[in-house]
């Protein structure tokens, strides 16, 4: 069982606002734009870093405190939008965000006796864990008129004694996406590392623009998307931020890719699309993530369902990219706002689980994203709605955020690099966040979440990740004699094979690719699933010392 923690851990210090300095900048509006509306429809978003800081709490209140509330204001100068709050009056379309003088952002203060070490670690824990590590917006008023005043950020900094402090950011994502969310974090960080000296931060950071006239809008999607919204808005304004559901039985994994996995992964995708395939039409890091977090997915969920081999279910592969120095909009990479597009990929689950299932993601990811470039606002028209109905209760649908490149671990308060970062509010099992790695060797970091903990608590299940939790690697033995064509089920992308002599018989045995020491249970469990059914008389032993830990067809899930 993931560990679970007790939930009123924490202890209030402080609460306060933070705004710009006085007089820093005049009061604003900012209509939105197409690109904002469609996150209507989304719950707050959460981004929480934690950093080591062995002191104890009234260190970090005398010294450290201070500046990280100063350099936070300096920056809210340029970062406006994250103090303002959004005006939705009764005629929706002429919804827009307004600074006024005095306008700031909600600042909290906390003490957690929470274990830092097992909420930084990438082993699987409740995701309740995080909970109380996490600000809620303020709650909307009401000014005359019915026009409704919606914060935008909220922050909160909670302090483990002698042990390190979390900063979590909830914010609205009309303010905007994570290109600008994490353009402000990191110029807010290096303001602090600078002590607030801003010339210094002048030259590694560019501002932000706030040019928003110059999205163009050939297609009139603001007024398609504004149509859509409707009663929808009406409901789901009512209150402050995201409503919790009574969460249980969910726990969170962080999954390392290393940069040599992926390289392995590229490779083999690209041969079998030469042989099977047209040709990719685009390959890179992220395709081969997603496809390989896809298809693993779906291995995953065989076993709590009942899917027929030749299903023609559709799958679907949400994610979002960034549209900003494209020449249909003359928008700089500092444009502060929204500025991404959808891609929606759809496989029959009967192809993603295939055997060459990766390789059918990577190739369908590839044309999607080939299309797109060549018209970033292909089928825009119907992205709101086609988006709902992929989300549907009952389909099939991963929806991925982040990306490897907005660089998260380069956010230097100056205590170093952040132990963890994560997408705090990714806690359905379908979704799933990509991010650098703190080692900027290391590759990808994936972090997603997996539901009904009770089905990973078996004794099988128990034992073997006991065993694999201290070994380099598991390896998987069965008779070399006999069908051997069985055993070429298993893709060559799973890992090297080998003989071996294996309790007095010679045997075959599997190093898998990306089951190593340290990285999670959750592509081990995927892994397994996809296995079983395959070879029956499978044994699993770990690699050092030679110990059999199930001697019989594997049966994870009782």
């Amino acid at each position: 069982m993931a560990d679970v923690r007790e939930l009123d851990s924490v202890k209030i210090i402080e609460q306060c606002e933070v705004s710009p300095p006085p007089n820093s900048l005049p009061s604003t509006i900012l209509p939105l734009t197409f690109f904002d509306i469609p996150w209507f429809f989304c719950n707050s978003v959460q981004r929480i870093f934690f950093y080591e800081f062995p002191h104890p709490t009234q260190n970090f209140l005398q010294t450290t405190l201070p500046i990280l509330k100063h350099s936070l204001s300096l920056s809210l100068q340029h970062f406006f939008p994250f103090a303002s709050n959004l005006i939705v009056p009764p005629q929706l379309h002429l919804s827009h965000i307004r600074y006024l003088q005095g306008d700031s952002l909600s600042f909290t203060v906390a003490e957690s006796t929470a274990d830092f070490t097992l909420l930084t670690s990438h082993s699987p824990q409740d995701v309740r864990n995080w909970h109380p590590l996490i600000p809620t917006l303020p709650s909307p008023r009401l000014e005359q008129d019915d026009i409704r005043v919606m914060p935008l950020m909220a922050i909160q900094v909670t302090l483990f004694p002698n042990s390190g402090f979390s900063i979590c950011l909830t914010f609205n994502h009309i303010a905007g996406d994570g290109k600008s969310l994490h353009h402000f974090i990191k110029f807010w960080a290096s303001l602090c590392k600078a002590r607030g000296d801003f010339t210094s931060v002048e030259t590694s950071f560019s501002l932000p623009s706030h040019q928003r006239d110059k999205v163009k809008d050939p297609k009139g999607l603001k007024f398609i998307y504004f149509r859509e919204l409707g009663h929808f808005l009406s409901k789901r304004m009512e209150f402050a931020g995201p409503v919790r559901d009574v969460i249980t039985n969910r726990v969170r994994f962080t999954v390392l890719l290393s940069l040599e996995q992926v390289r392995k992964l590229k490779k083999w995708v690209s041969l079998k699309s030469a042989s099977n395939y047209s040709g990719l039409l685009h390959i890179s890091t992220f395709v081969v993530a997603c496809s390989l977090i896809w298809v693993c997915k779906n291995r995953s969920e065989e076993k709590k369902a009942s899917f027929s081999e030749e299903c023609d279910e559709l799958c679907h592969l949400v994610f979002l990219a960034d549209c900003r120095e494209r020449s249909e909009f003359s928008l700089s990479s500092t444009y502060f706002g929204n500025c991404l597009t959808s891609y929606n990929v759809a496989i029959k689950r009967s192809e993603l689980v295939g055997e060459d299932g990766i390789v059918a993601a990577a190739n369908a990811i590839g044309k999607e994203i080939t299309n797109l470039k060549s018209d970033p606002l292909r089928k825009a028209e119907t992205f709101i709605s086609d988006y709902k109905e992929v989300t549907k209760p009952g389909k099939s649908v991963l929806v991925i955020a982040g990306s490897p490149k907005l660089g998260v671990y380069k956010t230097d308060f100056g205590w170093g690099k952040p132990k963890k970062c994560a997408a705090a509010h990714i806690e359905s099992s379908r979704s799933v966040s990509l991010s650098d790695c703190r080692d900027e060797n290391a590759g990808i970091e994936n972090s997603l979440n997996i539901e009904e903990i009770s089905r990973f608590t078996g004794k099988p299940w128990k034992l073997y990740t006991e065993n694999f939790s201290s070994h380099n690697f598991i390896g998987l033995a069965f008779p070399v004699s006999g069908r051997f064509s069985t055993y070429q089920i298993l893709p060559s992308y799973w890992g090297s094979w080998r003989r071996r002599n294996h309790c007095g018989r010679e045997s075959l045995w599997l190093q898998p690719f990306y089951l190593q020491r340290d990285q999670s249970i959750a592509l081990l469990y995927a892994f397994i699933t996809y296995i079983q059914s395959s070879l029956p008389n499978l044994i699993i032993f770990s690699s050092f010392h030679n110990q059999i830990l199930h001697t019989q067809k594997l049966n994870i899930i009782s």
